[in-house]
């Protein structure tokens, strides 16, 4: 993605996924410096689907209820050809999706919504990265989106290979061991809690992927300060398509 095309860090937590974001505190000062406003100033225009221009909460409503009209088979009929000509010259999602990118999960049909509706970053596991964090850094201090859900999902294989490494010491190939180091802090909270240790371990990466968002410098920790935005998290369960929040 060319930021030049378009008009409109530090995480707390373990140490694990502190050392793994590092480097993110370095690509968000740079921006904080003048390069993103200098994008957006430059190419400030009116919204290219004004009812997107909504807050946190609506939001998040809206979510919820392009979610119940999913789970209830009433979805909206696709139009693309009605705003193509409007989201050809810009963007305005009215939330961003950290989701994983299993593909039996699509944020977009998910919660019934339109093409340029939602701003998805999608990775295994529904971790916080750098490239991601920059990624929904953008959405939100230069698109103005004011709503991040961080969407887990039953059933995840990603959590069910950190639960696998941290119960029985396994290790996996490539750079899936890298993901699954990120998955250990939620899935070592999960161990200690009563009840289904996985079920347990998605819902505690969510709560992770929401805490570090909310507390993610130099961008993403002001907006949520100023109360210009909302993070909240959600699991989809995979024989409903319900989506159930998670607090």
């Amino acid at each position: 993605m060319c930021w030049m095309c378009n008009d409109k860090a530090e995480l707390v937590g373990s140490p694990e996924r502190r050392n793994f974001l590092k480097t993110a505190g370095v690509f968000g000062a740079a921006l904080a410096t003048g390069g993103v406003g200098a994008v957006s100033s430059a190419g400030a225009q009116e919204p290219p689907i004004p009812k997107n221009e909504i807050d946190g909460g609506d939001a998040l409503k809206r979510l919820i209820d392009g979610n119940k009209r999913y789970v209830e088979g009433n979805i909206t009929p696709a139009d693309f050809q009605s705003t193509r000509a409007a989201l050809a010259a810009g963007q305005n999602p009215f939330a961003a999706i950290l989701g994983c990118a299993d593909s039996r999960v699509a944020p977009e049909l998910a919660f019934d919504t339109g093409r340029g509706d939602l701003f998805v970053v999608r990775v295994a596991g529904n971790v916080v990265t750098p490239e991601g964090l920059a990624s929904l850094e953008f959405c939100v201090d230069v698109l103005g989106t004011q709503l991040i859900m961080v969407l887990g999902h039953e059933q995840c294989g990603a959590v069910k290979a950190a639960i696998s490494s941290v119960q029985s010491g396994n290790q996996f190939p490539g750079h899936i061991q890298t993901l699954v180091e990120l998955l250990r802090p939620p899935v070592q909270q999960a161990q200690g809690e009563k009840g289904d240790v996985l079920v347990n371990a998605i819902k505690a990466n969510v709560q992770w992927g929401v805490t570090a968002l909310q507390q993610a410098s130099p961008i993403l920790d002001k907006h949520f300060k100023a109360g210009t935005l909302k993070v909240v998290g959600g699991v989809y369960d995979l024989d409903t398509g319900k989506v159930t929040m998670v607090t």
